[in-house]
């Protein structure tokens, strides 16, 4: 059983505008989880802006008030989803999507410092009218979406024997199917696979004991086996969807310090980048007799990318190597280009262009070329002291950019 506590849930009063607006939300898409739908930073809209303006496209709206964090933002139907602070827990927002308006708070945990910034690092995953979250602590909850309510707790560290990473757990949990998926990092729980309805124990990647880094899961078919992979504190890693049978473990791509960009999977190959002087790998995944055998396609330390992510586009990676914007040709390792852009950050990608935000507070937007870099506009977002390292969303023509305790929503529609 649950043991529920009295939190400050915010009645709801809609105003008729936002009445007329949810109207129309069966046609406004969703970015439910971690990098959007298909967990890989890549955004469907089209009709955007082809240049921001001086000073850069108009704000919509901005919400402060949501403590500390670096997690980014899930969008569902007429809703808001992320995870920030609030008298010293850790919790979960859902905001109006139309205004930012606050509708409902709900607690995962006690709230933990850290010397690069205190706070929650992940971000929210919806599957329907529930919610999953996992705190800076380990613990995951399901929520229910209508109004945050609890439907079940665990702590990944205290029930699966993990350890808190230096700079704290940074993971987003993914939902495949029944399954709520996450990496505990424990002794013979380095992945694990929970109901997604009840929370119980469905297995454990017992091959598998690598601490957790700060990356998130992927699934993944190739040749039939559908797989789960990830950046653990040792290892590139896969498991067996079906019963967490450990299927590659690749060392050469993880770093001693920090590893922390999701994966890239695509035409039978996963792709796999760290920092701290380490660099990149592609792996070819050969199935054989129901499971996935691994072979290095390239190793190079051309994209040494630290927690910014990298978006694959028409057999292209972009991303940052350590504080420069690099292009990459997915098959070869090969490199098009570099360019400083707005320096260090993260980015994702929509109808043509990279949308860019550098640690230092600067928005930037840039052609997805493998020809050149070109820049199609800049602008700054106010400084809260830390770096701006939450990745920004693209969804329904409006450009989200949290940093800290505001999120901010911009129009990019053209």
């Amino acid at each position: 059983m649950v043991r529920m506590r009295r939190r400050d849930f915010l009645p709801v009063v809609l105003a008729p505008a936002f009445a007329s607006w949810k109207a129309d939300a069966a046609s406004v898409a969703d970015w439910p989880q971690w990098r959007g739908p298909d967990r890989n930073g890549l955004s469907a809209d089209t009709g955007l802006l082809s240049a921001w303006p001086s000073g850069g496209p108009k704000l919509a709206w901005r919400t402060d008030g949501l403590g500390d964090g670096y997690g980014s933002v899930a969008l569902a139907g007429d809703r808001i989803y992320l995870q920030g602070s609030k008298s010293g827990e850790s919790v979960v927002f859902c905001l109006n999507r139309a205004d930012g308006k606050m509708l409902w708070t709900s607690p995962l945990g006690k709230r933990l410092d850290q010397d690069r910034g205190p706070g929650p690092r992940g971000t929210p995953t919806i599957d329907g009218d529930l919610l999953y979250a996992i705190s800076e602590d380990g613990d995951i909850r399901c929520l229910k979406t209508s109004n945050g309510s609890a439907v079940w707790r665990k702590n990944m560290l205290a029930d699966f024997h993990g350890s808190n990473p230096n700079w704290l757990i940074s993971e987003s949990p993914l939902v495949d199917g029944d399954k709520v998926v996450f990496t505990p990092g424990g002794r013979g729980a380095g992945i694990v696979a929970v109901n997604k309805m009840t929370g119980k124990d469905i297995w454990s990647a017992k091959e598998l004991s690598d601490p957790a880094g700060y990356s998130s899961l992927i699934a993944i078919d190739a040749g039939g086996v559908r797989a789960y992979t990830t950046l653990t504190a040792r290892s590139a890693a896969g498991v067996r969807a079906s019963d967490g049978k450990l299927l590659w473990r690749y060392e050469r791509v993880a770093n001693g310090t920090a590893n922390c960009t999701t994966p890239i999977f695509a035409g039978g190959k996963a792709f796999y980048t760290s920092n701290y002087g380490t660099g990149c790998a592609l792996l070819d995944l050969k199935a054989e007799g129901g499971e996935l055998r691994a072979s290095e396609v390239y190793f190079n330390r051309d994209m040494m990318n630290h927690h910014g992510g990298v978006v694959l586009v028409k057999g292209h990676l972009y991303g940052f190597s350590n504080a420069i914007l690099t292009c990459m040709d997915f098959a070869s390792g090969k490199v098009m280009w570099k360019n400083r852009s707005v320096g260090k950050g993260s980015l994702t990608y929509a109808d043509g262009k990279l949308f860019l935000l550098g640690e230092n507070n600067t928005a930037g937007l840039a052609e997805a070329s493998p020809d050149e870099y070109k820049e199609l506009g800049r602008f700054n977002i106010p400084d809260t002291g830390l770096p701006s390292w939450a990745h920004p969303v693209v969804c329904s023509g409006r450009l989200y950019i949290r940093n800290q305790g505001m999120l901010m929503a911009y129009e990019v529609r053209a």
